[in-house]
């Protein structure tokens, strides 16, 4: 009997430690409140207007911070508490998206099994994270809707997404919920309505066609918040092409123009809109180029886009800015002219480039050939392809021009890319693509 009141003790002493060492949070409430027929966030009783970017993980949360931003957007899989927990000692706060599967990866929505084990596993997230001070809102899924070629969906999810927001308001009541969607396929806005009338504002993710956003809101009667929770330059599917249907990258500088000009015309100007996410606030992301969305280089260089959010965040322009290019030239001609070129032959290719801050420039070229193949949705499973060796013959004292040979095989697609450091931490970058192969 003494033993067993002995381990009944030890047992109360392990339990007591147990909870003495869990973390207890004290929530932030934040909520959307109608004004004069304008959608306004209010985060513990105060205006709060997200001024965001989409991270992977914790990298360059550093920088939203110091450049006058409020708030990243984040999935599950980037790691949730140890995002929130930064967000916390940077004065961040965090859109947290829930693992909520895509019929594109699988899921199917008519299995009443697989809907309500998801289900379950979005509770216990929601449950774990709900108090953290740092979180701002939830976002149920990202582009449910969408099918690779555009294929039909199944109604279904609405229903399950309206029943995750619902469970979502019950047991957090201090967050709102969101769903993300897509420019694609404008008429699911009506059944999104229609089905799934619980959430609390909408998610877009939008790129070239964001200027068209407001009008779709309106053609479906969408009278409530939105975020635009991706934006950034021109998506690949949305480009120029050359003949043999090669996209076309703009240029960091072109980009960085188009980042000022969406914020300004859309995401301000929309008495709907309540922020944004600026996407990609990375460096290691590859789809289509390693270049297209991070708005970092793989070195960590800045380019144009950061420093727009800067200045379009804090209203000032950081202290040096990013090298701009005004045109790359490979024979005198543009991406737009379809270039062939000669295997195995001296070809030329010039930059043209300046410094906002009359910094001096370093030039480095770069030959990649170009993918074969590409994933079907979001550049899952791309990797940068091994650079071409030995090609340039000569660089000219300023590395602007450059003379160049191809491989001796025809055939193929490469595509030159060249970056312009200043010595700040900067750089400028484009690309520009040619088949190889007898004119």
């Amino acid at each position: 009997m003494l033993k067993t009141a002995q381990l009944f003790i030890i047992l109360l002493v392990l339990v007591s430690c147990d909870k003495s060492e869990q973390v207890t949070y004290t929530p932030v409430k934040t909520e959307i409140i109608a004004e004069n027929g304008s959608f306004f966030i209010y985060r513990n009783g105060k205006p709060y207007f997200i001024k965001g970017a989409r991270t992977l993980g914790t990298r360059y949360m550093e920088q939203v911070a110091d450049y006058g931003g409020n708030s990243v957007r984040v999935g599950y899989g980037d790691g949730l508490q140890e995002v929130l927990d930064r967000a916390s000692e940077l004065g961040l706060t965090v859109l947290a998206g829930l693992p909520v599967g895509a019929e594109r990866d699988g899921f199917d929505y008519s299995d009443s099994t697989m809907v309500q084990k998801q289900f379950n596993r979005i509770r216990e997230i929601v449950d774990n994270y709900k108090d953290h001070p740092a979180l701002l809102m939830w976002a149920i899924g990202n582009e449910l809707d969408h099918i690779p070629g555009n294929l039909p969906y199944d109604l279904n999810m609405w229903n399950a997404v309206n029943d995750i927001a619902e469970m979502i308001k019950k047991t957090d009541p201090n967050h709102p919920v969101m769903t993300v969607i897509g420019t694609g396929m404008p008429e699911k806005l009506a059944e999104l309505m229609i089905r799934a009338p619980s959430i609390d504002l909408l998610g877009i993710n939008a790129y070239a066609d964001l200027n068209q956003v407001s009008g779709w809101l309106d053609e479906y009667g969408w009278n409530r918040p939105f975020a635009v929770t991706e934006w950034g330059p021109s998506g690949h599917w949305e480009v120029p092409r050359t003949n043999l249907g090669v996209v076309i990258e703009e240029t960091s500088t072109e980009k960085g123009a188009l980042y000022k000009q969406k914020y300004r015309e859309i995401i301000e100007a929309d008495s709907r809109s309540v922020g944004s996410y600026a996407f990609l606030w990375a460096s290691n992301r590859m789809e289509r180029t390693h270049t297209w969305y991070n708005m970092f280089h793989d070195d960590g260089s800045e380019k144009e886009a950061v420093h727009v959010m800067n200045y379009l965040w804090s209203g000032e322009w950081p202290s040096n800015r990013a090298p701009k290019i005004e045109k790359l030239l490979i024979n005198g001609r543009q991406a737009i002219d379809s270039i062939i070129l000669e295997p195995g032959a001296i070809h030329t290719a010039v930059i043209k480039a300046m410094d906002p801050d009359g910094d001096s420039l370093r030039v480095v070229w770069e030959l990649l050939p170009e993918l074969g193949e590409f994933a079907a949705y979001a550049g899952q499973g791309e990797t940068k392809p091994e650079p071409i060796e030995d090609f340039m013959e000569f660089v000219d004292e300023t590395g602007c021009e450059l003379l160049f040979s191809l491989p001796e095989e025809a055939g193929k697609t490469y595509r030159l890319f060249v970056y312009v450091y200043d010595n700040y931490g900067n750089v400028g970058i484009a690309n520009i693509p040619f088949y190889a192969g007898i004119d």
